[in-house]
């Protein structure tokens, strides 16, 4: 029997993250709030929490927000896509000749922002790779760094490194450490809650998890150090105007509820393709952070909940990939991840990453697992 005051399973807090209080006649489920103005009486808008005009904020956005920052254990913000929450988390925070400590190894278009937009304003960039960021702090190599942004697990590569280790050590050298927590999803890893000052995820991956929509946040830890880099983001939210749109909120919110249930069916998927992949001849390099074998396991086990759908893996080259996806009935070519369709993604014909021409990262879908497995076995067998 469960008490009143028990921690809530993960299924039971996305189904009710950001519920209002029960009104009798009023619908079960928010709907979408479109108004773009609102009326206004004789005092300034948000007079008594009023809305004004919906850029700022909304009746819809803020539902949102509240469930994803139940979610993360901290105040969210909300953003048009993930690389919007991630240049206004940076953008918003550093100032010309400031330090900015990126993953080398990380999302490709955050090394665009570094070398687009942050050398072009005179900010300082040392892009480091994710497993080697770790010892960049430890060695205390962090003197005038104003930010810390780390990816874990790093994307495509899977690399994990250790939040608590590197937020201690931020915290020492006066730096904001952000964690692009895409990867795992809110409830497969809590950043804030090993020490992170913020949490960022593109929200378009597993959290929305259908393929259909563009949306980012940005949570900031419940402290007063937090409050005031949640400040700070928002007002620079406010007048850059990356506010999304109501309908993506909206989208959002329905769409997280199942996240415990898709997330559950993609990690088996991925459990099993890791096995299936690992056997086969034409297959190398398989990287999963919750596979026995898998360097990250160890760090994984001990810093995550729970794992993902997301694995990663070689061919011999880039027909090989071609080869395996024409035989699939099942897997399609697609990019970005964490959607109920599984599919793959040749990292190198986008030019950003560094590797190989037969590299591929799996997203597992919600397929059965059988039916997965036994498709990519055909598939493979293609290959010779």
């Amino acid at each position: 029997m469960t008490t009143p005051d028990a921690p809530l399973g993960d299924g039971t807090r996305l189904v009710h993250a950001g519920d209002e209080p029960v009104v009798p006649g009023t619908p079960l489920r928010p709907s979408p709030v479109f108004a773009a103005p609102y009326h206004l009486g004789e005092e300034a808008p948000g007079w008594q929490g009023a809305d004004g005009y919906a850029r700022p904020d909304n009746p819809t956005l803020r539902v949102f927000e509240r469930a994803v920052g139940e979610l993360d254990g901290g105040d969210c913000l909300s953003f048009a896509t993930g690389m919007a929450a991630i240049s206004s988390a940076v953008l918003a925070l550093v100032r010309p000749g400031d330090r900015v400590v990126l993953p080398s190894d990380g999302y490709y278009a955050t090394r665009v922002l570094a070398r687009d937009e942050l050398e072009r304003l005179d900010v300082r960039v040392d892009l480091v790779p994710t497993l080697e960021i770790g010892d960049v702090a430890a060695r205390g190599d962090l003197d005038g760094a104003r930010m810390v942004l780390l990816e874990t697990p790093s994307n495509p590569m899977l690399d994990v490194c250790d939040i608590a280790a590197v937020a201690r050590a931020t915290r020492a050298a006066g730096a904001v450490l952000a964690v692009d927590n895409t990867t795992a999803s809110p409830i497969g890893q809590r950043p804030l809650a090993l020490g992170a000052d913020l949490t960022v995820g593109s929200d378009t991956k597993a959290l929305t998890g259908h393929s259909d929509v563009l949306l980012g946040h940005v949570s900031a830890a419940p402290t007063e150090r937090g409050r005031e880099l949640h400040g700070r983001i928002a007002a620079w939210r406010k007048t850059t105007g990356n506010t999304p749109g109501v309908f993506e909120a909206w989208l959002a919110h329905r769409s997280m509820g199942t996240l415990d249930l898709r997330l559950a069916r993609q990690a088996a998927n991925a459990a099993a393709l890791t096995e299936l992949f690992a056997d086969h001849p034409a297959v190398r390099g398989v990287r999963w952070p919750w596979r026995p074998e898998d360097p990250s396991f160890a760090l994984a086990q001990r810093q995550m909940l729970r794992p993902n759908g997301i694995v990663s893996a070689e061919l011999a080259d880039e027909a090989a990939v071609a080869q395996l996806v024409r035989s699939s009935r099942l897997v399609v070519a697609a990019t970005s991840f964490g959607g109920i369709h599984t599919t793959v993604d040749r990292r190198a014909q986008w030019g950003g990453d560094a590797v190989p021409a037969g590299f591929v990262r799996f997203s597992c879908g919600i397929e059965d697992t059988a039916d997965l497995t036994a498709d990519l076995s055909r598939a493979l067998g293609t290959l010779g």
